[in-house]
């Protein structure tokens, strides 16, 4: 049985990855911040089935113990801060965990057993003020956030210790990837979220930012599949992953309100406040290259994904 570390295993993407690699037989290990308050939501269902352990991308020591006692033959480090709008607030945080945590986790990885294959979950917020359109892997950076900025150095440190150290260090640049499971200040599960609420007759409106903002967006659980084929490759690399769609903020909402019959136009305000210091105002990316190397194909479209959020969201508010 190999066994598997994951970072961040409590958020949306470990919780779909962990599920994935117990379908496939690995001992999962999953790795999280100490907490008085551990939200272990998203993996409940599956707590019997992992190891849940405390480690920290700030502290090295957790790091070389954690690969020590576990012997993993796979990492995927999916911890971050990864709240675009807290990295301005928190800009050294986000640099020390995002950017430097990749660091401690690669030179832990090498110092206890190089053979180890891992998995950088970097992000197209990297392409930022985009120089191409669509994005591919040769896309050239352009980062409009502490957090893009971070996971720049998160991606090129592990491309850096692939060339240098001949290691399986592989880098997956995600596309916006949403799911019931998203946490609710991101903008997808906040309109989802409030229309739900709206719906219900429990919220009047719904306050965003930039309605115009293009995203490429996909299922979560349709890109862990893509995360566990990259380390199944002969040869670790570089892969966009994404629908080669983008949709407007505002389509978003379109589809979310016409869901639930009603008119996004009737409750949709535009505040200035919820507006980024530097906007991304178009994100696309170019699969191409996962599809043919990986033979991966998203399977949930962006209609799909939007109504999906809706009715968990309808039905949790029901529930309640």
């Amino acid at each position: 049985m190999s066994t598997a570390i994951i970072t961040g295993i409590t958020g949306q993407d470990g919780s779909y990855l962990a599920e994935l690699l117990l379908k496939k037989g690995y001992q999962v290990v999953g790795v999280a911040r100490r907490s008085s308050t551990v939200n272990n939501e998203r993996i409940k269902h599956i707590l019997d089935d992992i190891t849940v352990v405390q480690g920290d991308l700030q502290d090295q020591g957790s790091l070389l113990s954690l690969l020590e006692e576990y012997k993993p033959s796979e990492v995927y480090n999916l911890a971050a801060q990864s709240f675009v709008p807290t990295s301005w607030n928190q800009p050294a945080l986000t640099g020390d965990v995002t950017a430097l945590g990749v660091t401690r986790l690669l030179e832990a990885i090498r110092f206890v057993n190089p053979k180890i294959r891992f998995y950088q979950a970097s992000s197209s917020e990297m392409f930022g003020k985009v120089l191409e359109v669509p994005q591919r892997e040769e896309t050239p950076f352009y980062p409009r956030s502490p957090y893009g900025v971070a996971k720049v150095y998160g991606h090129w440190i592990t491309v850096n210790y692939r060339e240098s150290f001949d290691m399986f260090a592989t880098s997956g640049i995600l596309f916006n990837h949403e799911s019931p499971r998203r946490g609710l200040e991101f903008v997808t599960r906040k309109i989802s979220d409030t229309v739900a609420c709206i719906k219900l007759g429990r919220a009047k409106e719904l306050r965003l930012g930039n309605l115009e903002a293009q995203r490429d967006w996909g299922f979560a659980g349709d890109y862990v599949q893509a995360m566990w084929l990259m380390l199944q490759q002969d040869h670790p690399d570089n892969y966009v992953i994404g629908t080669g769609e983008t949709h407007a903020v505002r389509e978003f909402c379109e589809i979310a309100f016409s869901h639930v019959d009603l008119d996004y136009k009737k409750y949709v305000v535009q505040d200035e406040k919820f507006y980024r210091p530097a906007e991304v105002d178009l994100l696309i990316s170019d699969p191409t290259k996962a599809r043919t190397a990986l033979k991966w194909e998203p399977a949930v479209s962006f209609k799909e994904l939007v109504t999906m959020m809706v009715d968990s969201d309808l039905a949790r508010h029901n529930k309640e």
